[in-house]
């Protein structure tokens, strides 16, 4: 696409719209971190339809990185692409590359099914297996080949308690999953996530389908895995965005738009287009 250098402060997202590119304003606070996920000038085509432009993002550790944006800006489409997922989806096609603390994720040779393996993922909808809770939480290591009746259950403890999940359900382990509440439900993919130790963890708007209860209990999560896991949510809800992470990401139409602290990007937003999507005055 061609590039603007320096487009009038108000017409960005205007421009964007007519088919312009810019670079994304960047916090230099970035520079700082320590980073897991290096999105490289990634972009991705379904079939002649391009739907992400030349995205480069940097995750760090131990954070909780929040992706917003209006519907259809791409946020979903960069995390799916992550993990691959977009791999499923006939006649997609990509250029530049992400890197997964060094290492290539679209590099020829590498093993997608073992690349999955080091990430977790929290899809929108709570989607347990139709078996027992104690099941659905060992089943990353069962797929390992691990069958040691002792490391299963101390994964399985240790993953529900770091789902916040297990005095809800400890007396409940041979039980089916399907029986529990959808926030209930939604934890327990979380501790499922969580049970392989993922280098970096994504959430698809992870409480879209909760209610406020379910969702206050997901955020409240959020926070306590903060720190321990690297966190890379996409979530339509700003002030969940402001709620439970220490970076955001505005995306608009494929593109990134602006990045940066949390705290600064909702309260003194670098550009004028930010600071009129988060009040509402655009998208």
């Amino acid at each position: 696409m061609p590039l603007i250098d320096k487009p009038p402060r108000k017409s960005r997202l205007q421009a964007i719209s007519a088919g312009k590119w810019f670079p994304p304003v960047v916090d230099p606070a970035l520079r700082q971190e320590e980073i897991v996920l290096a999105i490289k000038d990634f972009c991705l085509w379904y079939e002649q339809a391009q739907a992400l432009f030349d995205v480069s993002l940097d995750i760090p550790h131990g954070k909780v990185t929040a992706i917003i944006g209006p519907s259809g800006c791409g946020k979903s489409t960069l995390l799916r692409s992550v993990n691959r997922l977009n791999d499923l989806v006939d006649a997609v096609r990509i250029k530049g590359d992400m890197l997964l603390n060094g290492d290539s994720i679209y590099g020829r040779g590498v093993d997608v099914i073992e690349l999955r393996k080091r990430m977790g993922m929290v899809a929108q909808k709570p989607n347990p297996f139709p078996m027992t809770i104690y099941e659905n939480v060992v089943y990353p290591l069962r797929i390992d080949g691990i069958n040691d009746r002792r490391i299963l259950d101390e994964v399985c403890e240790k993953s529900i308690r770091g789902a916040a999940l297990w005095n809800e359900v400890k007396d409940r382990l041979q039980q089916s999953a399907l029986g529990l509440s959808g926030g209930q439900q939604q934890r327990l993919c979380v501790a499922r996530a969580i049970a392989s130790e993922p280098e970096i963890l994504l959430m698809d708007e992870p409480c879209s389908a909760l209610d406020p209860i379910a969702t206050g209990k997901i955020e409240e999560l959020i926070d306590q895995l903060r720190g321990e896991y690297t966190i890379l949510i996409v979530t339509h809800n700003m002030q969940q965005a402001a709620r439970v992470s220490d970076y955001t990401a505005f995306m608009y139409l494929g593109q990134l738009v602006e990045y940066g602290p949390t705290p600064a990007f909702f309260q003194k937003p670098k550009l004028q287009e930010t600071e009129d999507y988060i009040t509402g005055r655009f998208g």
